[in-house]
């Protein structure tokens, strides 16, 4: 999937091993609330990485920003249910040279637009651990609601995890879809790259 900014692709597994370990071994808070990491070298990083590539009913990409010409995250489309039409998008992780990016929100578009526009899904949810704050905000951001907490859901290394749920339903998506598209706009920021108006605000409006 290609967009503007950024382009979501399969794993090049030793490429991108070492360009998402470089970027993100100095910030160890990155893999906080989520199943892996962190990782001791890229070797390690690889190995997960084959892990997921080959995973049964996941789907994983590579995130790599327009010009930067190497990964710089990851996404997973999960609990891929095509019966009932639903799906989550998980396993999220940007290292801070996409962290809070119009290519980094551009990507999280790029995944929802296909899961609707493309495969005709009536349900696309988020999951995060219900500390996370981050995620939680990012979320709502993005257009999900909230809609609970499922106490004592897993245990993730070795810790108790309440995981927050949030959605976007097929009837909500045309508004979700017209604030993001309104948001990534290029009116939308000024020489500098700066947004002018929040997503957050627009997601709000609709």
């Amino acid at each position: 999937m290609r967009g503007e900014r950024v382009t979501l692709r399969p794993f090049d597994l030793d490429a991108d091993a070492e360009a998402l370990h470089a970027a993100t071994r100095d910030d160890p808070t990155i893999w906080a609330y989520l199943r892996i990491g962190p990782f001791e070298d890229s070797g390690d990083l690889r190995a997960v990485l084959e892990q997921e590539a080959g995973a049964e009913g996941y789907v994983f990409y590579a995130i790599e920003p327009i010009g930067a010409e190497r990964a710089l995250g990851q996404a997973a489309y999960m609990r891929i249910d095509p019966t009932n039409g639903t799906i989550e998008i998980g396993s999220i992780f940007f290292a801070p040279g996409l962290r809070r990016t119009a290519a980094a929100t551009e990507a999280i578009f790029l995944l929802a637009r296909h899961v609707f526009d493309d495969l005709g899904y009536r349900r696309l949810e988020w999951k995060c651990n219900a500390l996370n704050v981050g995620s939680r905000g990012a979320a709502e951001r993005f257009g999900f609601r909230f809609e609970g907490i499922f106490r004592k859901d897993e245990i993730v290394k070795g810790r108790n995890r309440d995981t927050a749920w949030f959605s976007i339903t097929d009837d909500e998506w045309p508004a979700v879809r017209a604030a993001f598209e309104a948001w990534l706009d290029p009116p939308n920021f000024d020489v500098d790259g700066v947004q002018k108006c929040p997503l957050g605000d627009l997601m709000a409006a609709r």
